[in-house]
């Protein structure tokens, strides 16, 4: 049976049941695609700058206007409450429209000084056709990031989504035919992961914006291990949080609240564990507890719900383990799965769990959760702390709470991690680079950096001979 045959479906983990059933392209369908890909993008290449932004202004209102449906759609595909869908929407308008913005300078030509007889000057130049592979958990947002600066810059582009949310691409699509965009500079397919990395491998893909698992980032730098392209690889995340003696008490503890079991604490970069100085501990751990408590685990289009289902069953199931194992080796839960009555076995619903008494010989602390559990851990002091945030396979985020600016500065320069914030945590500012280290991947995207690996520089050396 060949992919051009084979459907899949999207189950919701909202109640079980099939909400999106779709075929994955065939193969002649995949050369097709890209072949208009390279076709529009020789042209879109030439357009002015103003004219690719009014195209891509144009997009954005037309997907903001459909916020609602969209946002319903978030909240079943994948889980997320209805209450708190819509925001995805408000941060793709926010993220494309800086991105926007910062274009103008970022593909600047770049001139060096002035030498009598010569006009010298590098220009960014477009690379083709962009290959954006965007992930289920915040399936806008993450996609976004790659696929507006990359028309920006002259690329066309061509998005495969995760299976889990087969309409985000769909609803892109829409959004760019209401804006006009000529035909075949923005396309989507529906692929499996034989034929993903077939499209990776391909001639004519010239690069790749991949956000997913670490597991997926090797598989991809597998497919395009015979051809010089460029990879962007956002990854996996175990990001730390360190809790100062000197920290804003209530504040501190509303937003690592949140920053933990927001979207089930379904993001890569979502707190994973919290280290909190060992005179704030008890009282952080108890304020922690009592903010967790009056989550309310259910249906995610119930507008009271503040606790979504986690994607699948067997990422809930992954997550008990991870509890399972910490507290079989001496960790402490603090909140009983059976004051959330929607918790199942056996369902993605899972109640939110804090754990006390963990180290770092515990999955818990160092190993990908992407659950709403974590583990808070002691500490004497700031050497110690960033040591701990330290010894980590991951580097995507780290957040220090502290009213010490300075000493947020000078410990983070310490910290292995792409972002480093302080009094905040689970934020992507699109005027700064978005980056990890280690395992968290590498390349860049938003701000003017992320512009740099959608384009290649080409050097003009003009000589006047009068």
């Amino acid at each position: 049976m060949t992919a051009s045959r084979i459907r899949f479906q999207t189950i919701s983990p909202a109640d079980g049941s099939v909400y999106v059933e779709r075929a994955y392209a065939a193969n002649d369908e995949v050369r097709r695609t890209l072949a208009r890909a390279r076709e529009a993008q020789a042209d879109w290449r030439h357009l002015p700058l103003a004219e690719r932004a009014r195209y891509c202004k144009a997009f954005v209102e037309a997907f903001a206007s459909h916020r609602t449906g969209i946002a319903e759609e978030i909240s079943l595909q994948m889980g997320r409450p209805i209450r708190h869908a819509p925001g995805e929407v408000g941060g793709v308008i926010e993220r494309a429209t800086a991105m926007i913005d910062l274009a103008p300078e970022a593909l600047a030509d770049l001139e060096p000084p002035p030498r009598p007889g010569f006009t010298r000057f590098v220009r960014r130049v477009p690379l083709g056709v962009v290959l954006v592979l965007a992930p289920w958990n915040y399936p806008y947002l993450t996609a976004i990031n790659a696929v507006v600066p990359a028309l920006m810059a002259g690329n066309a582009v061509i998005l495969k989504h995760a299976t889990q949310t087969p309409l985000c691409a769909e609803r892109f699509a829409e959004a760019f035919a209401a804006a006009g965009l000529p035909e075949g500079v923005f396309q989507f397919l529906h692929l499996d992961h034989p034929s993903t990395a077939r499209l990776v491998a391909a001639e004519g893909i010239d690069f790749v914006a991949f956000t997913g698992s670490v597991e997926g980032g090797y598989a991809v730098q597998q497919a395009a291990r015979q051809r010089f392209i460029g990879l962007g690889l956002e990854l996996g995340g175990k990001d730390p949080a360190y809790v100062r003696p000197d920290a804003p008490f209530e504040h501190t503890v509303s937003n690592l609240v949140e920053g933990v079991f927001f979207n089930a604490g379904q993001s890569c970069c979502a707190v994973e564990r919290i280290y909190v100085h060992a005179s704030l501990f008890d009282r952080f751990v108890e304020a922690f507890v009592a903010e967790t408590r009056p989550y309310r685990l259910g249906h995610p289009m119930d507008p009271e719900t503040t606790l979504g289902p986690v994607v699948r069953t067997t990422a809930a199931g992954f997550v008990r383990a991870q509890v399972a194992e910490a507290v079989s080796r001496g960790a402490r839960p603090l909140i009983d799965p059976a004051s959330f009555p929607a918790a199942r076995e056996g369902t993605p619903y899972l109640a939110p769990q804090v754990l006390i008494g963990v180290d770092h010989s515990m999955q818990i602390m160092t190993e990908e959760t992407f659950g709403p559990a974590i583990g808070i851990m002691q500490v004497h002091s700031d050497e110690e702390a960033v040591a701990l945030m330290n010894d980590s396979r991951y580097g995507l985020t780290a957040s220090l709470w502290t009213d010490d600016a300075e000493a947020a500065v000078t410990l983070g320069t310490r910290i292995e991690t792409g972002t480093c914030f302080m009094n905040r945590c689970d934020y992507l500012d699109p005027f700064l680079a978005w980056t990890g280290v280690k395992d968290s991947g590498r390349g860049c995207t938003l701000s003017k950096i992320g512009y740099e690996q959608l384009t290649r520089p080409q050097s003009f050396h003009l000589k006047t001979v009068s």
